[in-house]
């Protein structure tokens, strides 16, 4: 049991991003404490580990910390899949493991069980007098770990701050002229717009769409626009994993797609006029900067 905790904390370092954006979709916790709370929550998982495989103060206060986080995570698969169905990774193990919202849901059951019967039978070693102090090493360790493992990063204003020196024209011709599955708008050559390039086969490209879904959620007022890459049969399980089915979006293949795009996925531009103003990293992906970016 100790294991499968620490093991869960692990796999949601790397890569953290859609846990921290977790957070951010429950609509109260913004984008720069979102990092530290799901380290915050890596850290809760790991010192729960390092307890159960120490066999410290099992019923005391271990077995009580691993039935409350449970709960926790029960309470919100429930709401995951009331609100969005039971599709894509629910991220109990990050990447490593796919788990829908049901399938984690029924392992969390199974562990509430067997806490349950540990309680009964598996007392553990309780730590008294002068020893009880000893809980705090594995708690010190659990808190710095995934700050030391994971650190956090919030020089999101970077890449706005450091424009490139020479705009360049993104021929969206191409886009209109070889793009499948829907035509996009001529909308995209006026105005102010966010495209996103991505494949549907890479990882890095999920990420950046799930944070692009929550900022589109949270700011309506931006034009998002995905250009997707990849077979057809590929989409839906892009889909259920980012839940961005309703982002307006084409598919570009081959040649065309590389020349707008690169080779560096996923490619997010801003683009004024048809004019890439610059091109952002998933991570620097900052919401104030993009409704400053839309106020100029």
């Amino acid at each position: 049991m100790g294991g499968i905790f620490l093991y869960s904390g692990y796999t949601k370092l790397y890569p953290i991003e859609p846990f921290e954006y977790t957070f951010v979709d429950f609509g109260f916790i913004n984008w720069q404490v979102a990092p530290f709370i799901a380290r915050l929550m890596i850290a809760f998982e790991f010192f729960i580990g390092l307890l159960l495989v120490l066999n410290f103060n099992l019923r005391k206060l271990t077995y009580k910390l691993g039935i409350g986080v449970l709960v926790f995570f029960c309470i919100y698969l429930v709401l995951q899949i009331v609100l969005s169905g039971n599709k894509g990774n629910c991220g109990c193990f990050g990447s490593a493991i796919q788990m829908t919202p049901l399938q984690a849901l029924i392992k969390n059951f199974i562990m509430l069980a067997v806490f349950f019967i540990l309680y009964k039978f598996h007392p553990g070693w309780e730590l008294k007098n002068k020893w009880k102090y000893l809980v705090i090493l594995p708690f010190v360790f659990s808190l710095v770990m995934p700050f030391i493992l994971n650190p956090v990063a919030l020089d999101y204003s970077e890449a706005y701050l450091n424009k490139p020196e020479n705009n360049f024209k993104l021929e969206l011709d191409s886009l209109y002229n070889n793009a499948t599955l829907s035509i996009p708008p001529k909308t995209l050559s006026k105005g102010k717009h966010v495209i996103a390039f991505m494949s549907l086969t890479c990882p890095h490209c999920r990420i950046a769409a799930k944070k692009i879904r929550i900022l589109h959620e949270r700011n309506p007022e931006i034009s998002f626009y995905f250009v997707l890459n990849g077979d057809n049969e590929k989409l839906k399980p892009f889909f259920e994993d980012t839940k961005t089915e309703a982002m307006p979006h084409c598919i570009l293949n081959g040649r065309n797609f590389v020349y707008l795009a690169g080779a560096n996925l996923p490619c997010i531009y801003l683009i004024n006029n048809s004019t890439v103003e610059n091109s952002v990293n998933y991570i620097d992906l900052d919401e104030q900067e993009l409704k400053n970016w839309l106020k100029k």
